[in-house]
């Protein structure tokens, strides 16, 4: 399949925020596997192949297990996931599917336990800035190589 155009090249001040963001989210403090499931487990709901690739791939090198990785799509059903993480997890899935609904206040007040106001802020950034890269990587068809 092949991608519909080169987005970089369309608009390079766009990516250039892109990126940027990335810079925002690696200085938030949060930890790097945190992210990287949280990145990984978004990209999955979204269907984003690309992104699911590389935020895997990312993860292996920050030390999180194949079997973490195995079954991030079903973390409910394993004890393989710290209870900051499933909190992280289920803010996640409730963001990145607003419009099927879901308990928004059962993920906050889980999420709200184990994160404090300025990581629950950054973490909610890095949630909304994974589902817009999502956006553009499922929209424009971009896929791993």
């Amino acid at each position: 399949m092949k991608a519909r155009f080169n987005y970089y090249i369309a608009s390079p001040d766009t990516m250039k925020a892109m990126f940027n963001s990335q810079a925002v989210i690696e200085a938030t403090g949060l930890e790097a596997r945190l992210i990287n499931l949280v990145e990984l487990r978004a990209s999955q709901i979204n269907g984003c192949a690309f992104c699911m690739h590389m935020h895997s791939a990312q993860a292996r090198k920050n030390g999180v297990s194949n079997e973490r990785l195995d079954t991030l799509a079903g973390w409910r059903d394993t004890d393989w996931f710290s209870e900051r993480e499933q909190a992280a997890l289920g803010w996640t899935e409730y963001l990145t599917r607003l419009s099927q609904g879901g308990d928004g206040e059962a993920a906050y007040e889980a999420m709200a336990r184990h994160f404090t106001e300025k990581e629950r802020t950054d973490l909610t950034y890095v949630i909304g800035t994974i589902n817009m890269w999502n956006r553009f990587s499922v929209g424009f068809q971009t896929h791993p190589e």
